[in-house]
């Protein structure tokens, strides 16, 4: 099996997706030295202990997002592992498939980085991608990826705006979070 060159991994948790996930992937795909983007849903982050939407109506959200880009995977790798995965495991996966894997995440989190399993091991088989966000600064061995859109899962969770949804199922997406977070009041 030949390997493709090269593939930007964004994980996450996309609880929801939001227009922001979609602006910073439309932004990778414009980078010419990217052949693929890996989308990668957590069946639940390492850094946390819940989900409100549960991992497979997250990966069925994000495959209807992206159904339409030929060069846009959307990996059901981690949620059908129905445990925390390590990131170091996803990239060791991938690996199997490409030759260079550059690792995508929001400035953000940069400060726990240390933290990441593993990560002295993660940094040098990766290259990382930092998304820029509201005023942290990336240190310049980092490549950037400016992208202008303020929104964050979390806020909307709490305060649903179906503009700041992904159109290809927003309806759904605000269907969701309404009905949950009426089960919780």
């Amino acid at each position: 099996m030949d390997k493709k060159k090269t593939v930007a991994l964004y994980g996450g948790s996309f609880d929801p997706p939001h227009i922001g996930h979609v602006a910073i992937i439309q932004a990778l795909r414009e980078l010419d030295f990217i052949d693929e983007v890996v989308v990668m849903p957590t069946f639940l982050n390492p850094f946390k202990e819940n989900f409100t939407a549960n991992a497979e109506i997250r990966l069925n959200w994000l495959q209807k997002i992206f159904k339409s880009f030929d060069d846009v995977k959307v990996s059901a790798y981690e949620v059908k592992k129905k445990r925390k995965v390590p990131t170091l495991e996803t990239v060791r996966f991938l690996l199997q498939k490409y030759q260079k894997i550059y690792l995508v995440i929001g400035a953000d989190n940069l400060d726990s980085l240390n933290k990441w399993y593993k990560f002295d091991e993660l940094q040098k088989l990766v290259e990382f991608i930092i998304v820029t966000r509201d005023t942290i600064d990336v240190p310049q061995n980092f490549l950037t990826l400016n992208v202008a859109v303020d929104i964050s899962s979390s806020y909307l969770r709490k305060n649903l705006d179906i503009s700041k949804l992904p159109k290809q199922c927003a309806k759904e997406i605000a269907r969701y979070y309404k009905e949950h977070n009426a089960k919780k009041n």
